[in-house]
């Protein structure tokens, strides 16, 4: 069983914080979180585990406030959530078959295109159309697919289901944001479960986490409008890419 020092869990747990703060404001806190669990030590799969655990926390509150404020009515939603957890399920099951080696050199990977991806293509179209896609093909294509994705990675998740409902549905930009809390929260809940099973979260690191999401995310619904999301993008990503650059220097001094 994998130990960590108190020392690593306070850093975690401050990680953890600044990840909630601004995967509030701005989204992927999964990028800084993912990368300081790996740096810690944990196994790649393992910290991808744990990340889930740490994460339905903040994906569960926020779509309880969706539901909660009547941004999205539970019919309309439901077969959408449907179909996200089962392309997580599938994502997660199919993870577990992938070499340890090869996510080793597989995660940081992914994370670098994420973030790429994440600051210079995540712009979601402010502008309302008619849809691309019928809700059929939606419900039963699109969404698992993006499920699929979280289940089997994970940061940015909520981003791609935004940028879909806003892309492909037509909806607006609050109506899109508020069904993906919904969408990525059934989606973590079915990865969490296919994780628990595999015994591939460190529930310590986790938990601990979970708190620093919490108040993370607090303190990012008290900033929001006062910081720019831009600036918060650059902040991630770089953030991102120099704890992956950490981490192939520690590789490389270990081969």
């Amino acid at each position: 069983m994998l130990q960590l020092s108190v020392e690593l869990l306070v850093l975690l747990f401050v990680v953890a914080v600044f990840a909630g703060f601004v995967d509030t404001l701005a989204g992927g806190g999964g990028l800084i979180t993912v990368p300081s669990l790996i740096l810690a030590g944990v196994p790649p799969i393992m910290a991808l585990g744990t990340n889930k655990l740490q994460g339905c926390m903040g994906t569960a509150t926020a779509t309880m406030m969706m539901f909660r404020n009547h941004k999205i009515a539970w019919p309309q939603v439901k077969p959408l959530m449907v179909t996200a957890f089962f392309g997580a399920m599938l994502g997660t099951l199919m993870l577990q078959l992938v070499s340890a080696d090869a996510l080793t050199f597989v995660v940081p990977a992914v994370l670098i295109i994420i973030a790429v991806y994440f600051i210079f293509l995540a712009h979601i179209p402010l502008r309302q159309h008619r849809p691309r896609v019928s809700g059929s093909a939606y419900q039963k294509a699109v969404v698992p697919s993006i499920g699929f994705y979280d289940g089997f990675f994970g940061p940015g998740t909520g981003s791609f289901f935004s940028l879909a409902g806003v892309s492909l549905r037509g909806q607006t930009l609050l109506e899109s944001t508020a069904t993906a809390k919904a969408l990525n929260f059934s989606a973590n809940a079915a990865s969490l479960m296919v994780f628990v099973f595999a015994g591939k979260i460190v529930w310590v690191a986790g938990i601990v986490m979970m708190f620093g999401q919490l108040i993370g995310a607090w303190l990012g619904a008290h900033s929001l409008f006062r910081i720019p999301t831009n600036l918060l993008r650059f902040i991630i990503v770089g953030v991102c890419i120099a704890m992956l650059i950490r981490y192939a220097l520690k590789m490389s001094f270990f081969s």
